[in-house]
């Protein structure tokens, strides 16, 4: 289990074939050693997560009233939805309960 497959928005990029194959890093890996350089990425909501060294956003004390997740969870497209729910399901739960569940699914976002 490891809280670096999922995303800071709430996707769980483990199922992810790009994630799998190591051609995609997923949200937060080489931050922390510096092999990647937070100021060349281009998701606001990563930028926020990496620099306030959060797990996901599921950690912040700002959740409620994050303009970044509140224009990211109203785009129109099921997932986004989904992503929501798994943040709100972190913050309730915790990661290992999360994680439990979502090493089942077979997409970045499932039922619980």
């Amino acid at each position: 289990m490891s809280i670096k497959e999922i995303g800071c928005c709430g996707a769980y990029c483990k199922t992810c074939i790009a994630f799998k194959e190591h051609t995609c890093k997923g949200c937060k890996i080489g931050y922390n050693n510096g092999s990647r350089d937070i100021s060349k990425a281009k998701c606001v909501m990563k930028v926020c997560c990496v620099n306030r060294e959060l797990q996901s956003c599921a950690d912040c004390c700002e959740y409620a009233t994050c303009e970044i997740l509140n224009n990211f969870y109203s785009k129109n497209g099921y997932k986004y939805g989904k992503y929501k729910q798994a943040i709100d399901f972190i913050r309730k739960n915790g990661y290992d309960v999360f994680i439990e569940i979502a090493d089942k699914w077979s997409n970045a976002y499932g039922k619980y």
